[in-house]
């Protein structure tokens, strides 16, 4: 996953709060604004994350219905991972400069706008472009709604518990998504897209009435990057779209070569207008904070892996043991459940142990999760072979993810939390985007006999397996470095 020999650490701030303050937080009553406030900015994560899996279960009825040939079916789901990793960078610091609330607002605006066209549409191409939209949107609504978390939650016991809470809303967002996509696609694939409007709606007039409305800005002329602005959102568009594009166009095909060397020379571009510019799109210290740098690599295989495991649990339930979509969906379900279970109690532990112990945790149990998801066949028992991995995977997300959330952003200054939040963004986002493209390189071509399919969902597993288990011993080194810091410091300071 890293390209680096030396694994990313975490830095010393994020590593493990001090003692001393986490009991005070920690008995800190929350008012029922704060309350509310949280239970809006989870009401945005939820929204993402139950569309997503929705139109994910939706796609091969979008199909039929549509006339929409494979190659042209996929990008309903492609388009919205473009839009969405895309824009991440631009998104969080959009946040920064014109205000997290006023952005978050007009973002759900415009999500709910964008369901509303894609279930009315009749024609593929609308559909594509309204997901498109979507996922723009998303990627302002996502670290605008972690920056305000993090600018209204201080540091220590009360941020992990909040972090803790909104992860778990994702996680309950996800789960209910594909009960419902498997229920509303029974139906009409045109509710995947008609029911997070009502959804965004109560958002959006929630945040209205309770997100505290943004600091007055210092007097003075404000100057935007827009040149920054406009190289980082072409680079990632081209390299999520080269990524998304490469198992089809192929890896070595003169398209995809061509589409990552532009891809690099556009941030490489970024990177010297940056260096010039007064008021610069991103800081280029943060892309040198090993922290945050690091959690993004940890996004990066935590949501590559489980989109590209599901990718594959979904062909083998649907396509080779002929189950429906709300069986698939029923079948993920406990998954679901744990970790919003787990979740919410997941900030304690963090301040316990420290996020990196929490992230090694969480990639043992991906790994296993995943290893013993080797033993499918062709008429594997659910409970015996298919339930251990959901329910180990119910505990690996909320520890890896909330680990993730709080090293990414403990310790950055509070005007570039939005940055900060859209580039751990950034990682999950095209993290999920490499894997599943590498995933399905790896499966292609392998007949259509039931044992040639059984081939090639291994074939697949064993990437996934093979970058958690990398993932995992990054993680143990980054902990274990960062312990016999802390003893460093402490034998110094006595």
């Amino acid at each position: 996953m890293a390209t680096s020999t030396e694994p990313p650490v975490i830095n010393d701030v994020t590593d493990k709060p001090t003692a001393g303050s986490a009991p005070a937080e920690a008995n800190s009553a929350w008012s029922a604004r704060l309350w509310g406030t949280l239970i809006v900015l989870c009401g945005a994560m939820f929204l993402d994350a139950l569309d997503n899996a929705m139109v994910g279960i939706a796609v091969p009825p979008i199909q039929s219905s549509l006339g929409m040939s494979t190659s042209a079916v996929q990008w309903v789901v492609s388009s919205y991972v473009l839009g969405f990793g895309g824009f991440l960078l631009l998104g969080g610091r959009m946040a920064d400069l014109l205000g997290r609330r006023k952005v978050l607002l007009v973002a759900v605006a415009v999500f709910a706008a964008a369901s509303l066209a894609g279930g009315l549409a009749s024609d593929g191409a609308l559909v594509i472009a309204a997901r498109f939209v979507m996922g723009v949107s998303a990627a302002f609504t996502a670290p605008a709604g972690l920056a305000i978390i993090m600018s209204t939650f201080p540091e220590g016991a009360q941020r992990n518990r909040a972090v803790s809470i909104y992860t778990a809303c994702g996680a309950a967002g996800f789960s209910m998504g594909l009960v419902f996509g498997g229920l509303l696609t029974e139906i009409g694939w045109r509710w995947t897209f008609l029911l997070p409007v009502p959804v965004a709606l109560g958002v959006l007039f929630g945040a209205l009435a309770l997100v505290p409305r943004d600091p007055a800005r210092a007097p003075g002329r404000r100057t935007y990057d827009v040149t920054g602005a406009a190289l980082v959102t072409l680079a990632m568009l081209l390299l999520v779209f080269t990524i998304v594009q490469a198992p089809e166009a192929g890896w070595g095909s003169a398209t995809t070569i061509g589409g990552f060397v532009v891809a690099a020379a556009l941030v490489a571009l970024f990177v010297g207008v940056e260096q010039r510019t007064a008021e610069p799109l991103i800081r280029l210290g943060l892309l040198t904070n090993r922290a945050l740098i690091g959690a993004a690599l940890t996004a990066a295989a935590i949501l590559g892996t489980y989109m590209s495991f599901q990718f594959v649990g979904a062909l083998y339930m649907q396509s080779l043991r002929g189950w429906s979509p709300l069986q698939m969906a029923l079948a993920f379900l406990p998954c679901g459940l744990l970790i919003a279970t787990i979740a919410p109690r997941a900030g304690k532990l963090v301040g316990r142990f420290g996020p990196a112990w929490m992230i090694f945790a969480g990639f043992v149990a991906y790994t296993a999760a995943y290893l013993l998801f080797w033993r499918i066949g062709t008429a594997s028992d659910y409970v015996g072979v298919i339930l251990p991995t959901m329910l180990l995977i119910g505990v690996a997300f909320p520890f890896s993810f909330t680990g993730a959330y709080v090293q990414a952003t403990s310790g950055v200054d509070e005007s570039e939390q939005g940055a900060a939040a859209g580039i751990l963004q950034t990682g999950y986002q095209v993290g999920a985007a490499v894997v599943l493209a590498a995933v399905t390189a790896t499966m292609a071509g392998d007949g259509s006999s039931a044992a040639d399919r059984l081939d090639s969902y291994h074939s697949g597993l064993y990437v996934v397996t093979g970058i958690s288990a990398l993932t995992m011993l990054f993680a143990l080194v980054s902990a274990v470095r960062g312990a016999a810091r802390r003893r460093a410091a402490g034998a110094v300071a006595r």
